[in-house]
């Protein structure tokens, strides 16, 4: 496989993954006005999104399967398609139910791009390049999030109503994604196509699959990490929702001062996911991912107590992206304790933590901002950080020998 290849793969893979992760947040910049569209509580929005959430989660693992074994771009074509589908049904919907269902038809769409995607990247990228591989996918994901909150902004300044900017939205997602899958039709299929260690067309496949999924499952460095996925993701959901509650009550900054600092924060958030992606291929994965989670625990204690001078709030600029430096390394690490055919499942297994973490933090912490205030909600964010501390340093001995040695050498 030529270098020119392997770049255009990792490309048009990052790129997709803008595209999903836009899908991901659609409603997240319009849960107020959507709930005075359709006459609800904001709740009842955030179970919108939460289905949206629970479906991803669900699907998680049956689609990692299919890509093992139907192979990536099936998958992709799957994640595409009907994604750009569900996001126009969501900028359609007439009422708050039909909205429902077109988040849970959006999920579907969403819920392939993580089984798709990082065995795509693995296949396209060496070792000595995986990380930064991994970083320059998460960073079209960072760049994602930010996608639906610039439409519905251009869309308010142009006089255009909520539903003109979602239709752009699942528009861009649409090109995008006819573009990607013409592009990849003539990609080598070891990248594109099943594991190469799987036998798809065996008359026992379900037993099969079955038990290599228990497998991935009963691997305790695979459920670990995602366990861990979970509580991060958990983490990161809250800070992206809530953050900006606690930036107007603790520190008396104005609605639009917080809109443009949140904005900012998505594209630190994107510049410390290449960071993570240089330093998890110059030293070990484990490593990289204490120093993050340690920065979460210090930044949401100091946020939280109000403890940091309005002069250095900027600092809070790098709040997510404590959480997104050590994401490269952990999916390093997922794939180095992967053998090729359990690819596709172990980060599906992962992927699963990544989604529950999106589907329970909203409302959850929603729920308890009423009840206990923001600012010990943020305290509570510290102790999800203390947690992946914990479980890092458990990884770490669990995992002596996670370097490229016999997972890598199964190709």
């Amino acid at each position: 496989m030529s270098e020119q290849q392997s770049r255009r793969v990792i490309a048009l893979v990052s790129g997709s993954h803008v595209i999903n992760h836009a899908y991901l947040v659609i409603l997240a910049p319009l849960v107020t006005v959507l709930a005075t569209e359709f006459n609800v509580s904001v709740g009842a929005i955030g179970l919108a999104i939460g289905t949206q959430g629970a479906v991803v989660a669900l699907l998680q693992i049956p689609f990692g399967e299919l890509s093992d074994r139907r192979g990536r771009y099936f998958v992709l074509k799957i994640c595409l398609i009907v994604g750009a589908i569900g996001a126009t049904l969501t900028a359609l919907a007439p009422t708050y139910w039909t909205l429902v269902a077109a988040q849970a038809v959006l999920g579907v769409g969403v819920a392939g791009h993580h089984p798709a995607h990082y065995p795509m990247l693995a296949a396209a990228s060496t070792e000595d390049k995986r990380g930064r591989a991994y970083s320059y996918h998460a960073l079209g994901g960072a760049l994602g999030f930010g996608l639906p909150f610039g439409a519905v902004a251009v869309a308010r300044i142009l006089g255009y109503s909520w539903r003109v900017a979602l239709l752009s939205v699942a528009i861009i997602g649409a090109l995008y994604g006819i573009g990607c899958l013409l592009a990849l039709r003539s990609a080598d299929p070891r990248i594109t196509g099943p594991a190469k260690d799987v036998d798809a067309t065996t008359g026992s496949r379900m037993q099969d699959a079955i038990r290599s999924l228990k497998a991935s499952v009963k691997s305790a460095p695979i459920l670990g990490i995602a366990i861990l996925s979970l509580v991060t993701s958990a983490a990161a959901w809250v800070i992206r929702t809530y953050a900006p509650i606690l930036y107007e009550q603790t520190y008396g900054l104005s609605p639009e001062v917080v809109g443009l600092f949140m904005s900012a924060m998505f594209i630190v958030e994107a510049v410390l996911i290449l960071f993570g992606g240089v330093v998890t291929d110059r030293f070990d994965p484990i490593g990289v991912m204490i120093g993050g989670y340690l920065g979460l625990t210090v930044l949401a204690v100091s946020l939280a107590t109000g403890s940091v001078p309005l002069a250095l709030l900027a600092i809070g600029l790098t709040f997510t992206g404590t959480i997104t430096v050590s994401r490269p390394a952990r999916s390093t690490l997922t794939d180095r304790l992967s053998a090729r055919a359990d690819l596709g499942k172990n980060f599906a297994v992962v992927s699963v933590g990544i989604s529950a973490g999106g589907a329970i933090a909203p409302p959850v912490f929603g729920w308890l901002l009423d009840v206990i205030g923001v600012q010990l909600v943020f305290g509570l964010v510290a102790v999800l950080g203390g947690v992946c501390l914990g479980m890092t340093l458990w990884l770490d001995r669990m995992t002596p020998d996670r370097h490229p040695t016999g997972a890598l050498q199964a190709e």
